[in-house]
């Protein structure tokens, strides 16, 4: 009963910048790590970056400097900041939540989005 929405992929030039936002709904207690991963075409899913609850980040070493993860806990959504954007950045960008669906649990489920096209190129 929980549903990640994803938003904000576009196709931009090399050196640009782009936003994603990824907003939560459903049953929510709470919202554990979320994070950005991305999958281009025949290529392994991989990790962007990640975000605690507590605001603690980590990145790819691929994006740091360039690629700034956020989130907004009152709405239970996730961004990414992009800059510096460069063709080997093109790819679907996944949003990810663990999120805890009750007061009874001790455990969260891991939840995805559908997923948003990024595409850099001149």
């Amino acid at each position: 009963q929980v549903q990640l929405v994803e938003s904000g992929g576009d196709l931009v030039q090399p050196g640009g910048s782009l936003r994603l936002s990824c907003a939560a709904s459903g049953s929510i207690v709470r919202i554990n790590t979320m994070g950005w991963y991305r999958q281009a075409p025949g290529k392994q899913r991989e990790l962007v970056a990640v975000i605690t609850s507590g605001g603690r980040t980590k990145y790819a070493d691929s994006v740091k400097g360039r690629f700034t993860i956020s989130r907004d806990n009152a709405k239970n959504t996730v961004y990414l900041q992009m800059s510096g954007l460069k063709p080997e950045d093109t790819a679907v960008y996944y949003c990810n939540a663990g999120v805890v669906i009750s007061t009874t649990l001790r455990y969260d489920d891991d939840y995805w989005g559908q997923g948003t096209q990024v595409t850099v190129s001149s």
